[in-house]
């Protein structure tokens, strides 16, 4: 049985190149990769504990188990970059970089977390090291995190970056572009400037401004009212003022879309 949002057999002839090949000794598994990677997608969609992914995608212990295990292995991470090679060497990428952040309430049991991840029964793993503060800080919606998100115009993520939900977007801009890395599907260095940036005013700080001068990327800010105010009154030393682009405005919509943590954005880029 397939649902809705289940991958085609078109995706899913992409998605099988990318995935690594199988080592698991003894009696084959009573449920293939496409059902457990399809129970994953569905739980990721929804939101629901691991135990009511439905029967059809398998059991919920071995879906969990597999994307536990390519948690742990960085597989994820190297699916993702695949599908960044593919994309961009069918020119599917604009390279119009939009940089924005959200927000997301963390779970009440997070409040219990260990303040020392190597102390833990079993370590976080993945390819990067756990942040020291789990990601998880004090702000009006109390214990949050924050996900900072660098995507092109085709809502295609780039780069993200986990912080505590009190830390602010402008310390994290330069770190947030830093991650952007599309390797190349021939020979060449892999891809790390964008050809511009369009962010919110949260990011329209100096250090920002002269980071994107400095790497000789265009961007798409718009300034304060009191620092234009500033600009005016120092006259002719206070520099141009920002000017704003009804166009760049229209094309931060792409970070507002769905991103990777939605399956359905998996499948526009297995598509394409």
């Amino acid at each position: 049985m397939t649902r809705r949002h289940d991958l085609t057999d078109a995706q899913w002839r992409v998605l099988e190149s990318l995935l690594p090949a199988g080592k698991r000794p003894g009696r084959p598994s009573r449920w293939n990769r496409r059902q457990l990677i399809d129970g994953i997608r569905w739980r990721v969609r929804v939101g629901a504990p691991w135990r009511d992914v439905p029967p059809c995608y398998g059991s919920w212990q071995a879906i969990y188990a597999l994307f536990r295990r390519w948690q742990r292995a960085g597989v994820w991470q190297q699916i993702l970059t695949g599908l960044h090679a593919r994309a961009d060497a069918a020119g599917l990428i604009t390279w119009d970089v939009s940089v924005d952040s959200t927000i997301a309430r963390a779970h009440q049991h997070a409040a219990g977390a260990r303040r020392r991840p190597d102390q833990q029964i079993e370590p976080p793993g993945g390819i990067g090291a756990e942040p020291i503060d789990h990601a998880l800080g004090r702000s009006r919606g109390r214990w949050t995190t924050k996900l900072h998100l660098a995507c092109e115009q085709g809502s295609k993520p780039l780069s993200m970056l986990l912080t505590a939900g009190h830390r602010g977007d402008s310390p994290q801009f330069a770190a947030v572009l830093e991650g952007i890395r599309v390797p190349r599907s021939g020979v060449g260095r892999p891809r790390l400037r964008p050809d511009r940036v369009i962010a919110d005013r949260a990011c329209t700080s100096r250090d920002n401004r002269t980071y994107l001068h400095r790497r000789g990327i265009r961007a798409r800010i718009p300034s304060k009212i009191d620092q234009d105010a500033h600009r005016r009154a120092k006259g002719s030393a206070g520099g141009r003022l920002g000017l704003s682009c009804p166009a760049a405005r229209r094309a931060r919509h792409a970070r507002r879309r769905p991103t990777v943590a939605d399956p359905e954005w998996c499948g526009r880029v297995l598509d394409s």
